[in-house]
C-alpha cells in the first residue's frame, strides 16, 4: 500500500511539473515549430529535470521541435567525464560535450576566498552562445526555476539597488540568441523530488557549491525560512513580478511622473490601485456598509 501511494504521489508530481512547464512555454511562446532547442545540461538536478520534461513534451506536443543536450566540461578536478555521455547515450538524446578549462581561468584570475559564480557564469555563457551558433540552435534552454528567479529579485534589491529578476525569456545582448527558462513556474523542492524519483546521476559542482557565505545562499535560506513560516508567501511574491504597476513605483524612466496631470475622467492608475491591494473587497462596498451601520 505504501509503495502504491508513493507511486501515485510521484505521478502526480510529474504531471504537475509537466503542466507548469507547458504553461510557461505557452505563456512566453518559448518554443515554436521547427525549433532546435539546446538544453544546457550541467549534471545538476535542475537541468536533468528540464531535459526529461522537454523530452516528454516533444513526444506529446502538437508542434515539432528538436532537442540537443550540451554539457560544458569545465575541467574541475574530479569531474566524472563518463557520467553524462553514458546517460545521454542511454536515453537517445543527441548531445555534445564541450571541453573548456574555465576552472583554471577562474582560479587564476580571482583571489583566494573570492566568490567565483559571476566570472564562471560569464565565461560559461560566452562558450554556450558559441556552441549554439555552431549547432544552429534557435533556443537555449536553461534550468533556472521559480526559486532562482525570486532569489535573483532579492539579490538585485539588496545588493544591486535594482528591481530586476531573471526573465523566463530573453534575447542575448548581441541579439543573436534566445534564452528560455521553461522551469520558471516550478518550485525547487518539487524539482528535487522529481529528480530523486527519477534517480538521475547527479554531478555536484565543486567549484562554487562549497563556497561559504555566498550572497545567493543567504537569500535562499531567507526564502526557505519564509516558505516554512508563511506558506504561500513565495507564490504571492512570484505573482507580484507578473503584476507590475509602474505608476506605483518610483522609476521616472518607466512612468511619466513629470507629465502626470489631473483629468476629468477616472484615472486607472490612481489611488484605487493601492486600495485593491489592501482590501479584500471594493472600497465603495466597505464605505457603504460603514454608512449603513452608523445611521443616526
Amino acid at each position: 500500500m505504501l509503495h502504491k501511494k508513493k507511486r501515485y504521489q510521484a505521478n502526480k508530481l510529474h504531471k504537475r511539473l509537466r503542466r507548469l512547464v507547458g504553461t510557461a512555454i505557452a505563456d512566453f511562446n518559448m518554443i515554436e515549430a521547427g525549433d532546435i532547442v539546446m538544453v544546457c545540461l550541467s549534471g545538476g538536478k535542475d537541468s536533468y529535470v528540464l531535459l526529461d520534461i522537454l523530452m516528454h513534451l516533444r513526444e506529446h506536443a502538437p508542434l515539432q521541435f528538436e532537442l540537443v543536450a550540451v554539457n560544458l566540461d569545465q575541467k574541475q578536478p574530479g569531474f566524472p567525464e563518463d557520467v553524462l555521455p553514458t546517460y545521454l547515450s542511454e536515453i537517445g538524446v543527441p548531445f555534445r560535450i564541450v571541453e573548456q578549462d574555465t576552472y583554471s581561468i577562474v582560479k587564476r584570475v580571482l583571489a583566494e576566498g573570492k566568490t567565483t559564480c559571476s566570472l564562471c557564469s560569464r565565461l560559461r555563457r560566452g562558450i554556450l552562445y558559441r556552441v549554439a551558433s555552431e549547432l544552429g540552435a534557435t533556443k537555449i534552454a536553461l534550468g533556472h526555476h521559480r526559486d532562482d528567479i525570486l532569489e535573483t529579485l532579492f539579490l538585485n534589491m539588496f545588493y544591486g539597488g535594482k528591481l530586476k529578476a531573471m526573465p523566463p525569456k530573453l534575447v542575448s545582448d548581441n541579439g543573436q540568441h534566445m534564452v528560455i527558462r521553461p522551469l520558471a513556474y516550478c518550485k525547487e523542492k518539487d524539482i528535487a523530488a522529481y529528480a530523486q524519483n527519477a534517480v538521475f546521476p547527479i554531478i555536484p559542482c565543486n567549484l562554487c557549491g562549497s563556497q561559504p557565505n555566498l550572497q545567493r545562499q543567504v537569500i535562499k535560506e531567507m526564502l526557505q525560512q519564509w516558505d516554512k513560516r508563511f506558506p504561500g508567501r513565495l507564490e504571492t511574491m512570484f505573482r507580484s513580478i507578473q503584476n507590475v504597476q509602474l505608476s506605483h513605483l518610483a522609476d521616472t524612466s518607466g512612468f511619466d511622473f513629470k507629465g502626470l496631470k489631473t483629468q476629468e475622467a477616472p484615472f486607472i492608475n490612481g489611488d484605487k490601485a493601492f486600495d485593491e491591494e489592501v482590501f479584500d473587497r471594493p472600497f465603495e462596498d466597505i464605505m457603504a456598509s460603514f454608512a449603513e451601520n452608523n445611521v443616526n
